[in-house]
């Protein structure tokens, strides 16, 4: 099994969640003294980032729990789900914020340009560092829709910054409605590629980076092996990929067939079946025998 870095996304996550807060206060305190509805609705979109982060930062400890018996996997997925529920509610932020833009196109409302947009250049400095922050801590699909998240809010205070300043140099206020349309449909193409990316690993679809026909082709290559069969490979989160197999031949290439797969493909989880005697029957039956004396051969699992 790989042993993955963690620290330096829990890291990463933790600062995020503090410094969103952070944002939060003063994007709240600016957008009620400026009576700029665009901030308080920034403020909105950054209430769902600090949820977002914190459960990805919840979800992040949680997978680090040991295997048990009831878990022999761990808790890997936690991060999946994590990601799941972060597209979703990505989605309806996308949706609050398409009918807030509606109502703004049919009522624009005025606001006080200058503290919008010290507020919102607040914002943009403190979500670039934290996505920064963010993209140096891994690609784990939990930290991806946590980056998700950010940089959709950073997209979104850039939006309100430069609606604010067509505010203040024409008074224009269909600008901010406009910009947030723009960012409402790049959310929700990335929060759709997540969704679809979990939904992927939960229903065990075979990694993208793995070539199926090539990973048998290079086992049965192996010199002492007589057969492969039965192989599957699925993924255990974004980052671990599992893998077993039913394999004739000597006991003693197991372990140069498990390093060939960590090194070449990237599969920590590996189980291989060995059967000493011969490969059992396509339609044969769990510990059904073989041949004349209808034996059981031995099976022993690598792990």
């Amino acid at each position: 099994m790989h042993k993955h870095r963690e620290r330096p996304a829990d890291s990463a996550l933790g600062l995020a969640l503090l410094l969103s807060l952070a944002v939060l206060g003063v994007e709240v305190v600016a957008g009620l003294a400026a009576h700029s509805l665009a901030l308080l609705a920034d403020a909105g979109h950054i209430v769902t980032d600090v949820a977002a982060l914190g459960l990805a930062w919840a979800a992040l400890r949680f997978a680090r729990r040991p295997v048990n018996a009831r878990r022999s996997y761990g808790y890997h997925r936690a991060g999946v789900l994590a990601g799941m529920v972060n597209g979703g509610t990505l989605v309806l932020v996308v949706l609050g914020i398409a009918y807030e833009a509606s109502r703004r196109l049919l009522n624009p409302q005025p606001v006080q340009g200058p503290i919008v947009i010290a507020a919102a250049l607040v914002a943009v400095a403190a979500n670039a560092f934290i996505a920064l922050r963010l993209r140096q801590a891994g690609r784990s699909l939990n930290i991806r829709a946590a980056l998700l998240h950010v940089v959709g809010d950073l997209a979104a205070s850039a939006a309100v910054v430069v609606a604010g300043l067509v505010i203040v140099l024409t008074g224009w206020l269909y600008a901010d409605p406009l910009l947030s349309l723009a960012i409402a449909a790049l959310i929700a193409w990335s929060a759709v590629r997540i969704m679809y990316e979990t939904y992927n690993i939960l229903m065990e679809r075979m990694p993208r980076h793995l070539d199926l026909p090539a990973v048998e082709a290079e086992l049965a290559a192996t010199p002492g092996v007589v057969s492969i069969h039965d192989v599957h490979v699925w993924g255990l989160d974004s980052e671990q990929v599992a893998f077993s197999c039913h394999l004739a031949a000597a006991e003693h290439l197991m372990r140069p067939l498990e390093t060939m797969l960590c090194d070449r493909y990237g599969i920590g989880h590996t189980t291989i079946q060995v059967e000493y005697c011969h490969p059992c029957a396509p339609d044969a039956e769990p510990g059904a025998g073989h041949g004349a004396g209808q034996h059981n051969h031995p099976h022993a699992a690598t792990v």
